[in-house]
């Protein structure tokens, strides 16, 4: 197998090797990995983030917005907003089926019902929130993922102003 030339860059953005045979999905102006892909199963067992953020800059500005309480005001939304709420569902949905044809009839029907239950990030309750990073990644990746969106729309600097390719981290 071809090794993936992000490799590098990426265990220097993670601090560890990504899970898997993961597919670079989004990339920045840099050219850059923003989100990975990643297969549902991993050495045979269950892993339900199909999208991974990477990007050292964003994960720390969606960290500064968890820190400012914003899980809690997209659950609150998730209440009374119907529209939102349908969206935020219909995301989930469109998740679980990225997942369906890694599912093959040699995959042990617990690991499957695991990998048709939890929705994005494999959350299983529908109305949770769980990471606002994993939302993000998900809009990044070309999801209708409502949360991601609204994320991405709070973020003033969407990229660092210069990159370390030898840190592989942003310079701000």
């Amino acid at each position: 197998m071809e090794k993936n030339p992000f490799l590098p860059l990426l265990k220097k953005q993670l601090g560890r090797t990504p899970k898997g045979n993961f597919l670079v999905v989004k990339i920045c102006p840099f050219g850059f990995p923003v989100v990975i892909k990643n297969p549902p199963l991993v050495k045979g067992q269950p892993f339900p983030t199909n999208f991974w953020l990477t990007c050292p800059h964003l994960i720390k500005e969606v960290s500064r917005l968890e820190e400012k309480g914003f899980i809690k005001h997209f659950e609150e939304k998730l209440k009374y907003d119907h529209r939102f709420r349908n969206r935020y569902l219909k995301a989930h949905q469109e998740e679980v089926m990225l997942r369906k044809p890694y599912l093959t009839k040699d995959v042990p029907p617990k690991i499957k019902y695991k990998l048709l239950k939890g929705g994005i990030g494999g959350i299983e309750n529908p109305t949770g929130v769980k990471c606002l990073h994993l939302h993000l990644a998900s809009y990044l990746a070309g999801m209708d993922n409502p949360i991601g969106e609204e994320v991405y729309k709070k973020i003033n600097r969407k990229w660092c102003s210069v990159f370390s390719p030898t840190e592989g981290k942003c310079q701000i």
